[in-house]
């Protein structure tokens, strides 16, 4: 097969279109001629060795989380997937022709959704969710400021923590306001304003989407006993804030997570924009697109 490799970390032209070894499923898993992945910010942080303590690269490997395609080949104890079936899900080392994922990982496309534009949906849609309903456990009533909400995670976060009933608060830069107004959160703020930042009520929760100092400033304004849960780890002050719970979160696959935000999406209570739609070969162009900060999903189609 051809694949995308890694062959040292360094910047998007380490990014090698070539032949690679054909995978091989294991009895609990699936082979998937891969239709398309996306770009995420794992798969930069693990081509650049930022991410290489918490996940490694094995030279010569290959990044890639989300995945669409039609299944191959199944495992000796699959049950639920055949031959020729569309799925979508996430796996690992998916800018390839050919990928490999567990069979428990993955849900059939439904009706209705294209499986290029499948590719977008489950990385960033499990882990706004699992945002919500593991960094922050919110209930119904209760305050939450989500960060970066217009960004693809923030939209799943803002989704999930309206439908618990909370009050949710997008926070955004100032110049995303207009963005923000039509998330359905029920007030935006800009919180690189620091006098807006000082004003905020206290709230129940945070879910954080930033972190850096936009993080450091926003966990003064979770109240005793309140939850601050993030995806890129705790601020560096959460030391001086004893009372406020830090809860760090690290997407898990999920199908029913996943297949209720697909739901959503086409329902379009959820919108997470494509923004860019690259070859699979040409992967190092949409990762330099994503590091120049396009504000929503970039695709890469292998079929």
């Amino acid at each position: 097969m051809k694949a995308i490799v890694v062959h040292r970390y360094g910047g998007p032209e380490e990014l090698a279109w070539e032949e690679y070894r054909d995978p091989s499923p294991g009895p609990d898993d699936v082979l998937v001629r891969v239709a398309a992945t996306s770009v995420n910010p794992i798969d930069l942080m693990r081509r650049s060795g930022f991410a290489k303590a918490l996940a490694p690269i094995t030279f010569p490997g290959i990044v890639g989380v989300d995945l669409s395609g039609t299944v191959a080949k199944v495992g000796s104890r699959v049950k639920g997937f055949s031959v020729g079936d569309r799925v979508l899900g996430m796996a690992d080392q998916t800018y390839a022709e050919l990928c490999v994922a567990r069979a428990a990982n993955l849900i059939k496309i439904p009706d209705g959704l294209a499986p290029v534009e499948a590719a977008a949906l489950p990385l960033v849609t499990v882990t706004g969710n699992q945002l919500i309903s593991v960094g922050t456990d919110l209930q119904a009533g209760q305050r939450v400021l989500v960060t970066g909400a217009v960004g693809n995670v923030g939209r799943a976060a803002v989704f999930t923590a309206k439908e618990r009933g909370a009050f949710v608060i997008a926070g955004v830069r100032r110049s995303q306001l207009g963005d923000a107004a039509r998330l359905g959160a029920n007030e935006a703020v800009a919180i690189d304003d620091d006098e807006v930042v000082a004003g905020l009520a206290l709230l129940d929760a945070i879910a954080d989407a930033v972190d850096g100092e936009t993080a450091q400033k926003l966990i003064t304004k979770v109240r005793p006993g309140g939850v601050f849960g993030s995806v890129l780890g705790a601020p560096q002050n959460a030391g001086d804030y004893p009372a406020v719970k830090v809860v760090p979160v690290y997407a898990q696959a999920d199908p029913t997570i996943l297949r209720h935000m697909v739901q959503a999406v086409q329902k379009g209570s959820l919108i997470i924009p494509v923004v860019g739609t690259w070859p699979l070969k040409d992967a190092a162009e949409a990762h330099a697109a994503v590091a120049k900060g396009a504000a929503g999903k970039v695709l890469l189609v292998a079929q």
